[in-house]
């Protein structure tokens, strides 16, 4: 009699596909904010997800190239401004 499940491989995949769509998520969101943080995490988890082979491979790119786009931006910002904030008033 066995007491454990036999282990199932299809979990990983399933982290993977979770990766990828992270990764657009927080791409997209960074670029309206925070992207000096959420860029270089979507820019991890996609590749991260592209490593591990996820099913949703254009949602990592995706992810990736909204992740650069996220720097590109806080550089565009960065280099107008002089500074790494805001200028509100």
């Amino acid at each position: 009699m066995e007491l454990t499940a036999p282990p199932r491989r299809r979990t990983g995949i399933r982290d993977a596909d979770g990766m990828a769509v992270a990764a657009f998520v927080l791409g997209l969101l960074g670029l309206l904010v925070l992207n000096i943080i959420l860029g270089p995490i979507a820019i991890g988890l996609a590749l991260l997800a592209l490593r591990r082979g996820t099913a949703r491979r254009g949602r990592a790119l995706l992810g990736l190239g909204l992740g650069i786009a996220d720097l590109v931006v806080l550089a565009a910002l960065a280099s107008a401004d002089g500074t790494l904030s805001w200028n509100l008033g």
